[in-house]
């Protein structure tokens, strides 16, 4: 079964990492991917790193973008626009509580579009 892909954004790997690392410890069969820190792995982020992790992280039901603050949202929104996936959503949630949540209700089997709505609803 294919699930809706999850993306982690922060300025720090570290962060990326861990969140990535406390969701997995729960919800194993949905796709994480961390995209944490600059090419050098320094504080801020990276379009490159953002646009690997949505490949990784899109198994053919699509991804959701959460992210920290400042430059994330807009690489966020670069790497959306570069993307040759239409099925990618930017959540306005916050990072760990949003990513928890989105893991539980992409676990269910839902589409990009349920879970990015049931995240918006919870927060």
């Amino acid at each position: 079964m294919a699930y809706a892909g999850i993306v982690l954004i922060s300025h720090s790997s570290k962060i990326a990492e861990g969140i990535k690392d406390l969701i997995t410890q729960v919800v194993k069969e949905v796709p994480i991917e961390a995209a944490g820190g600059t090419e050098e792995d320094d504080i801020g982020t990276s379009i490159d790193k953002i646009q690997e992790a949505i490949g990784r992280a899109d198994t053919g039901k699509g991804v959701l973008l959460f992210y920290d603050i400042g430059s994330a949202k807009m690489n966020a929104e670069m790497a959306m626009e570069m993307a040759d996936s239409e099925n990618i959503q930017l959540v306005e949630a916050p990072l760990v509580e949003g990513s928890y949540t989105a893991a539980v209700e992409s676990g269910m089997g839902k589409s990009v579009q349920e879970v990015h709505d049931a995240v918006v609803k919870s927060f």
